[in-house]
């Protein structure tokens, strides 16, 4: 079985499906076990709630991505209402962003502030969305004291250094489709090094499609390429890597057991 731990099935290209239903039930037939679609702004909430909320195998998360200053900035009290809702296993996504936002962000830098905080009192895991922001991630994790709830390094892509200081604050290693980049010769060295009870897959669908799917619309049926790759760097098969993340999964977002 595989768990496709980070994908945005509300924001999937639907127009060669009959519904999101069909699409989610062909992942289940294909052994996706579970999906977690994860949150991105507060104005998007509800209907992503909506879309998925009856459905069986996948769980949600609640947050603002840091790219987007025009959104509704979330307060600490709303973020940990909503997630109290029974599907919702994870704060997020959250983080820095310092390659798509320039200028002035300490409006991003409260923000990630404001989640952490959330998190913490809601006791649920975050989902962390880091880009070339790696030493102001990493201590703002450490100021807040994120590691009382732990949580994930989403769609990674940095340096072994920076995953060694957010696995010692007990947060996991996601790795998504880049890893199957022929030019992602670095993420492929720290994918070798992660400890294989620290690793997570995802698809971040509908983006970045893994090869043979670069360039096209991703979806998490695809996830099964990133356990291959993974499998490929290791030396296990892509079954193994599926039951060690699954167990990952489980064990990181003990929530989604419900969903």
């Amino acid at each position: 079985m595989l768990v496709d731990s980070h994908c945005h099935l509300d924001r999937l290209d639907l127009s060669k499906n009959n519904n999101l239903s069909e699409l989610i039930d062909t992942a289940h037939e294909a052994n996706i076990g579970h999906m977690l679609c994860v949150s991105i702004d507060l104005e998007s909430y509800p209907d992503m709630l909506a879309a998925v909320e009856s459905q069986k195998g996948v769980s949600i998360s609640v947050g603002v991505h840091p790219c987007d200053d025009d959104r509704r900035e979330p307060t600490v009290d709303e973020l940990v209402e909503l997630a109290k809702h029974p599907k919702n296993v994870a704060i997020g996504e959250t983080g820095l962003d310092y390659f798509r936002v320039e200028g002035d962000l300490e409006w991003q830098r409260e923000r990630f502030r404001t989640h952490i905080r959330a998190a913490k009192i809601a006791k649920k895991p975050l989902i962390i969305h880091t880009r070339e922001a790696r030493e102001d991630t990493i201590r703002i994790l450490q100021e807040e004291g994120a590691a009382e709830v732990g949580g994930v390094m989403h769609c990674f892509t940095e340096t072994w250094d920076m995953a060694q200081a957010a696995m010692e604050m007990g947060f996991y290693i996601s790795f998504s489709g880049i890893v199957t980049f022929k030019n992602a010769v670095e993420l492929q060295e720290v994918a070798q090094k992660v400890p294989l009870d620290r690793m997570l897959i995802e698809t971040d669908s509908p983006y970045l499609a893994p090869v043979p799917h670069r360039g096209k619309p991703n979806q998490p049926l695809y996830v099964r390429y990133v356990a291959e790759k993974i499998g490929e760097l290791r030396n296990m098969t892509s079954e193994e890597v599926g039951r060690i993340t699954t167990d990952n999964f489980y064990r990181l977002f003990s929530a989604a057991y419900r969903a």
